[in-house]
């Protein structure tokens, strides 16, 4: 006597996807980043699917005021190239912090999401603002604690 067992896939009308608002006041930024990353892919969800998107929409505030620890203000750089000989270009994280805070925290998020049609398509559940205001009062978020 044997028993079949079969391996669980949900279906695409099954899923139910809510809001998270988080606020990055005081995170530290590869924590946060890591956190939010597993919640829109849905790995915090007993029903995982790696190959649909079952995650949940995150809104973060406050993202001026994550944190960064060690050195990393001083040595953190990002690195563009233009495509051209000689077109590097290096941009320092505490000039990106003033300009376009919302860009660390899409950036260290992103690299922590496939690198496939299925991690662009998760990335778009990402609504980061550098202030306290968002407007995706609508949909009702729910507050999220992170560590």
């Amino acid at each position: 006597m044997s028993i079949r067992q079969t391996t669980f896939s949900i279906k695409e009308s099954e899923i139910q996807k809510k809001w998270y608002l988080v606020d990055a006041e005081g995170k530290v930024l590869g924590r946060l980043a890591t956190e939010v990353a597993s919640i829109l892919r849905g790995k915090n969800k007993p029903t995982f699917t790696p190959h649909m998107d079952m995650g949940d929409n995150v809104i973060i505030i406050n993202a001026k005021k994550v944190l960064l620890t060690g050195s990393k203000s001083e040595d953190k750089e990002y690195f563009t190239h233009s495509r051209y000989p000689g077109g590097k270009k290096f941009t320092n994280i505490k000039k990106i912090m003033s300009e376009k805070p919302e860009f660390v925290i899409e950036h260290a998020v992103w690299g922590m999401l496939p690198k496939t049609k299925l991690g662009r398509k998760i990335i778009k559940n990402l609504k980061v603002y550098a202030g306290p205001e968002h407007p995706h009062k609508a949909q009702t978020p729910e507050v999220l604690d992170l560590r």
